[in-house]
């Protein structure tokens, strides 16, 4: 079923019921409908055509569900940038992926005219919000397109989305996805969950995202009320799950650790919660175990994917409580664990995880190079590292980047985290690899203490003792008021990184 068919669905059974819930503002499923098929006639209006670049970059709210979903109506390709992306990144994006029409929200005075001027293919620049003149308003205009679109049919094969993993100022790389990947997440909810029309999820991962996209397609595929923040704040969080009897999320484990700093987490009432899923990152079980106290009726899922592979790819089943796991594979995709030569790895021994099926991205657009790096005899080489135990499931050990060897020995960064973050005084832990004179490469760990916290870099060395190798025990480890962020939550190791070196290694 196509999206504006699915959307059309939503609205003939659930006209009334709120399809989204943003700032107080509940916008029913006919509503949705109306205002899409609004949208899409002005896209159409301003000369979006089938195979056009549309690029927004908005924060979490109804527009940005509204452009995403009017690109599938009139066939064009969605280009959705993060919201916190600087000037020449944006710029850099919009020239790689030939951006046809840009819709922003402006945090400063915007000339739509110099945007023009430096990117050719750029013919429309329009905004949401902050008094910008009214033919450039994309929500005044849209109130006078009508909502008379005009169908278009697309092909599985056809272009739909080009999502970008990281802004950058440099070379960009976007992942290209063609309108069949966009049942691939909805078809893994599918297999893995039990959602219906009964539940509300809470989205705070920024909508620019995979993990916030497949809330817009948890919307419109199981006809569910999505409640939409516009950037994660954990009291705020926990308060939206009580008012609006949240029944499940996904969110990364550095959001659970914020929401596990929270003193105010007891008066919290999170039974309406069926589900929690934890994404994005290898993740400690006893961070999920911890959270798990506040929310006894829950079911703590643990899950695996990229945006290269239409995710989530595995999730712990529901009947099982292994989430030291991320769970087993789904049925329209195959993954292995293979070795430096590409051969499959037994149950048990570590390799990199490929993966194969139809939800693999078409490819890094405009970068044959880059494709042909990851894309190999059929499996797309997903430089995360991992093992199978003998009932199939699979477990995380980290990425390639992340794998220290410290005098030939090799340290999986996840393993030492894991490590640290069983300390009840440790609310989170990042750890990399420095360059080492003598050992090629040393173990560095930095830590964020709970409040009131009394312990030491040297106690938690003596810690990790307890329950590592000696060679997997950080050189030293810094205790800092808090870590460098990604816009989806992840703890940037790369920022750190540089951080340490900048400090010339005083952490």
């Amino acid at each position: 079923m196509s999206v504006p068919e699915l959307v059309a669905q939503c609205a003939r059974c659930y006209a009334d019921k709120p399809a989204l819930i943003f700032k107080d503002q509940e916008i029913s499923f006919a509503q949705l409908a109306d205002r899409v098929g609004q949208y899409a006639a002005l896209f159409q209006q301003v000369g979006i055509r089938k195979g056009d670049r549309v690029g927004f970059q908005l924060p979490n709210g109804p527009e940005a569900v509204y452009c995403y979903l009017a690109c599938f109506y009139v066939g064009a390709v969605g280009v959705p940038l993060d919201f916190m992306l600087k000037e020449d990144e944006v710029r850099s994006c919009l020239g790689h992926a030939e951006v046809k029409v840009f819709i922003y929200q402006p945090r400063r005075a915007a000339d739509p005219a110099k945007w023009r001027a430096a990117l050719p293919a750029l013919k429309s620049v329009l905004t949401v919000g902050n008094g910008q003149p009214a033919e450039l308003d994309l929500n005044k205009l849209a109130d006078q397109a009508g909502s008379e679109y005009q169908p278009v049919e697309t092909a599985d094969a056809d272009p739909a989305l080009i999502m970008y993993t990281s802004g950058t100022t440099g070379k960009p790389k976007g992942i290209l996805l063609n309108t069949r990947h966009l049942t691939g997440s909805p078809a893994a909810m599918k297999h893995f969950v039990d959602l219906t029309d009964h539940d509300v999820k809470l989205a705070a991962i920024p909508f620019s995202h995979i993990g916030g996209f497949i809330y817009i397609q948890n919307c419109i595929h199981f006809g569910i009320t999505l409640v939409i923040m516009d950037r994660f704040q954990p009291f705020e969080f926990l308060a939206n799950v009580e008012r609006y009897r949240v029944t499940c999320f996904h969110i990364v484990p550095p959001m659970y650790n914020a929401l596990l700093t929270l003193k105010e987490i007891e008066r919290f009432d999170l039974s309406s919660l069926r589900w929690v899923v934890v994404f994005g990152a290898p993740s400690s079980p006893d961070i999920l175990k911890r959270f798990h106290q506040y929310i006894p009726n829950a079911k703590l899922l643990n899950g695996w994917g990229m945006t290269e592979t239409s995710p989530p790819n595995t999730v712990t089943p529901l009947d099982s409580d292994n989430i030291q796991s991320v769970g087993k594979s789904a049925p329209h995709c195959e993954i292995r664990v293979v070795d430096e030569q590409g051969q499959e790895c037994s149950a048990g021994t570590i390799g990199e995880i490929v993966i194969s099926g139809w939800i693999v991205m078409d490819g890094y657009y405009k970068e044959p190079e880059e494709t042909a790096q990851v894309l190999r005899d059929g499996w797309l080489h997903t430089g995360d590292l991992g093992r199978f135990d003998t009932e199939g499931y699979l477990y995380i050990v980290g990425r390639k980047k992340e794998m220290i060897k410290v005098a030939g020995q090799i340290v999986y960064a996840p393993e030492v985290e894991a490590a640290l973050l069983k300390h009840e005084q440790v609310a989170e832990a990042a750890v990399v690899g420095v360059e080492d004179e003598l050992k090629g490469e040393a173990v560095r760990a930095f830590v964020v203490l709970h409040a009131q916290a009394d312990v030491t870099a040297d106690d938690l060395r003596g810690f990790c003792r307890e329950h590592l190798a000696n060679f997997k025990v950080p050189q030293a480890i810094t205790i800092k008021d808090g870590l460098p962020k990604n816009r989806t939550g992840k703890i940037d190791k790369a920022a750190l990184k540089e951080q340490f070196s900048v400090a010339g290694g005083a952490g």
